[in-house]
């Protein structure tokens, strides 16, 4: 299939700790790539010891306010946030979200409370149905607290080191029902679920979560899915967004997502 309309809602710039190259040079090659909507999401991984969420929010919506006029005419930039670990800080994100005015907000856990990212974690001496049944259950409650985010990240995300990475199986039937918990709660409070195309160019070699996960979002009476790359370089925007587009469609959605001011508009796949 060739796509006339790519947009990418997941990427980070030198705001996000991990980033690498400047919202503008983001937002260049966005243009020369053919991306038509791009939002930038930098990490706000707010239960982070030290963290000053005001500070990274003020600097990066005045940045991306002058770059929004810049590129008019070229390229819709959405003023994003990726708010990591949440519910750990429910106070404190909600705090931030009412004093700015974002277009875009995912939400995602990247580790559990107080460890580390589970890219850090040594699995070996873990119990790892332990760890992803608690990741799980985190995304459950985040899943039912209805302003905190518009779309869910990355569904899958720990698979990406202990199954690509550390090479451990995973019956991933054994959190189904946990899993239809998630979606039930995205369907009923209108949130979107994200196809998140990162693992194509890891060695987990699929989108997160993989076409299965998101045919059951949709047999669930999903309506709402958007696609990032999450891409932490300049290079990498838009990577792997044809793939994640056919995996929607393929999943049963004729529509992808985006969202200004926080509400939802539909983009027809043709």
């Amino acid at each position: 299939m060739d796509f006339s309309d790519i947009v990418d809602l997941h990427t980070h710039s030198v705001f996000s700790f991990d980033g690498n190259d400047s919202c503008e040079k983001m937002c260049q090659s966005a243009v020369e790539k053919g991306v038509k909507v791009l939002a930038i999401t930098d990490h706000c991984d707010i239960d982070g010891a030290d963290f000053n969420a005001d500070a990274l929010c003020f600097e990066q919506t005045k940045e991306l306010s002058v770059l929004q006029e810049k590129f008019k005419g070229r390229l819709c930039i959405l003023k994003g946030l990726e708010i990591g670990q949440g519910i750990y800080r429910k106070d404190e994100t909600e705090k931030i979200l009412s004093r700015y005015n974002y277009d875009f907000i995912l939400g995602s856990l990247h580790n559990l409370e107080n460890m580390d990212d589970f890219y850090f974690l040594d699995y070996g001496k873990l119990d790892v149905y332990k760890l992803l049944n608690q990741y799980f259950q985190g995304l459950l409650e985040l899943s039912e607290w209805d302003l905190s985010f518009d779309s869910l990240a990355h569904l899958t995300y720990p698979l990406r080191y202990i199954v690509a990475r550390e090479k451990i199986n995973v019956d991933m039937s054994r959190f189904s029902e946990i899993i239809d918990g998630i979606f039930e709660n995205l369907v009923k409070n209108k949130k979107a679920l994200e196809i998140n195309t990162s693992g194509l160019f890891m060695e987990l070699s699929d989108t997160l979560p993989n076409l299965s996960l998101v045919k059951r979002f949709r047999q669930a009476g999903g309506e709402y899915i958007t696609i990032g790359s999450d891409a932490h370089y300049a290079d990498r925007i838009a990577q792997g967004i044809e793939r994640g587009i056919e995996t929607a469609y393929e999943a049963g959605f004729r529509n992808i997502t985006i969202f200004k001011s926080r509400q939802p508009v539909l983009i027809p796949i043709e």
